[in-house]
């Protein structure tokens, strides 16, 4: 027991190491340039013809899955569907101001169809097939010896609205999604992290204390029930 216990506090501090080192990584994040979005990009959605700025939904920060399913495929990665079947009910999000959406190419009904089959309620997915934004975000890339084939990549793309202007302010992808899977580490992926008052962030940025806005997904809008 005694040889037990050493380790397992010589574990723990290495990890909380970790988690402090994570935090500076994300502080880190909240700092970083952005690039302002010029172009103009549709989406094909449940209600129908959406634009970037509409994927917000009067929201300031966008969390874009790159779903890789490619127009031609029948079903969707299953790699991506492993993320997805990890993702937290959006309300969490939407309480810091946050949406969070899935991405594709593929033609909208194949995108339903496959929704329905993995028994997915969130997020809303939108199909990006008639516009270059795959392309832009580097999600479909085009193979260097033969430009008229293209393959998917998987990934993680975050925008910030300010008033009428939209930046994309981080992107990830490959063993950097590993990292997905719950609203804490979604949050530390935008600009304005958690919001909580222990975060170092830029001047102004949003926060509050920690722990008293969360609540029941349910519940936001009410005072939580204990």
């Amino acid at each position: 027991m005694d040889e037990w216990q050493a380790a397992i506090e010589q574990q723990i501090a290495r990890e909380k190491a970790l988690t402090r080192a994570r935090d500076d990584l994300s502080a880190e994040r909240r700092r970083l340039p952005m690039v302002r979005i010029d172009k103009d990009y549709s989406f094909e959605g449940p209600t129908g013809t959406l634009s970037l700025a509409d994927l917000f939904d009067g929201r300031r920060q966008l969390i874009v899955y790159h779903f890789m399913f490619a127009p031609g495929w029948k079903a969707g990665c299953d790699g991506c569907s492993w993320v997805v079947d990890a993702m937290t009910h959006p309300a969490h999000l939407n309480a810091r101001d946050t949406s969070i959406v899935l991405i594709s190419r593929a033609p909208l009904e194949k995108l339903q169809k496959y929704q329905a089959r993995m028994q997915w309620q969130h997020p809303v997915w939108y199909s990006s097939m008639a516009s270059d934004f795959n392309h832009d975000m580097g999600a479909t890339v085009a193979d260097p010896d033969d430009p008229t084939r293209t393959s998917e990549r998987h990934g993680v793309s975050v925008f910030l609205r300010d008033g009428d202007d939209i930046y994309r302010t981080y992107f990830n992808g490959a063993r950097g999604v590993e990292y997905l899977g719950s609203m804490w580490t979604y949050l530390d992926l935008t600009p304005y992290g958690r919001q909580e008052t222990w975060e170092v962030s830029p001047a102004g940025w949003p926060q509050t204390e920690p722990y008293v806005w969360n609540r029941r997904h349910d519940e936001y809008g009410t005072e939580p029930a204990f």
